[in-house]
């Protein structure tokens, strides 16, 4: 089992940069990991994936061009950098992993996931 703590959500301005880290209990070698959000009085969405290596990664259309996702399988830990934040990214921001063997596998679908972190909130301000 590995448990997954995420940090780094702040109250942040529109055009601003903010970067999330989610920390694992665990080895996460075998793991492709993800980032979604989930804002209020809306469904859960894919922000991003990323296999197991690093050596794909897959972003949601909201995202693509200002997110950029990575991990450190040394340290268990996986990154989301968000630049250019508008207010429409304000959501709580959930880090995830899915047990994916494929060295270019990545997991766009929440349901796949098999562990997911507490989640941290992100406000983006105009």
């Amino acid at each position: 089992q590995v448990m997954l703590a995420e940090s780094g959500g702040r109250l942040v301005q529109a055009g601003g940069s903010l970067s999330l880290s989610c920390a694992a209990s665990g080895s996460i070698n075998i793991y492709a990991m993800g980032w979604f959000r989930q804002a209020p009085g809306r469904e859960r969405e894919f922000v991003a994936s990323i296999s197991n290596n690093g050596a794909n990664t897959y972003y949601g259309d909201s995202v693509k061009g200002r997110f950029t996702i990575s991990r450190d399988n040394s340290k268990n830990t996986v990154s989301l950098q968000m630049n250019r934040l508008t207010p429409e990214d304000t959501a709580v921001y959930y880090c995830a992993a899915d047990r994916n063997l494929s060295p270019r596998g990545v997991t766009l679908v929440a349901d796949h996931y098999d562990y997911w972190g507490q989640g941290t909130q992100v406000t983006v301000s105009q």
